[in-house]
């Protein structure tokens, strides 16, 4: 975890090793334990590899976004102004608009996790990790 200042962009391209439901690779934007936001690549209850994001503010909303083919996925956490965007890619070069959302104070620090609630374990591996001290121009445009 680090605590960038002004807007910026952090990607990476996570492979996680899916054995259990909710193991995960995730990148995450973490002021306390009652506000964050993460965007998780995520096995579902399904059993299927799904972009998912959760946001606290006081209580959790968790969105299931898209099923992904594979272990790899590339995920973005860009900060706007106040406010947060979470996107994915499937090629790391168009990316996909996934949520946009505020979490009501500062002072984020952001950074990498995996996780395996309901397993023994979850390694994710996080490769072509990249920050830029600037956010996307335009949120939706898919640059």
């Amino acid at each position: 975890m680090f605590k960038p200042e002004g807007d910026f962009m952090l990607r990476t391209t996570v492979t996680v090793p899916f054995a259990s439901t909710y193991d995960a690779g995730v990148l995450v934007a973490y002021v306390d334990e009652t506000h964050w936001g993460k965007l998780c690549f995520e096995f579902s209850p399904q059993g299927q590899p799904m972009v998912v994001t959760v946001v606290t503010k006081g209580d959790s909303d968790d969105c299931n976004s898209v099923v992904v083919a594979g272990n790899t996925v590339h995920l973005r956490l860009s900060r706007v102004g106040r406010a947060f965007a979470f996107h994915h890619s499937l090629d790391g070069k168009f990316w996909h608009f996934t949520r946009y959302f505020n979490l009501g104070v500062e002072g984020a620090s952001v950074g990498f996790s995996s996780q395996s609630p309901t397993g023994e374990g979850c390694t994710a591996v996080f490769e072509n990790i990249q920050f830029t001290a600037h956010a996307p121009a335009d949120l939706r445009s898919g640059v």
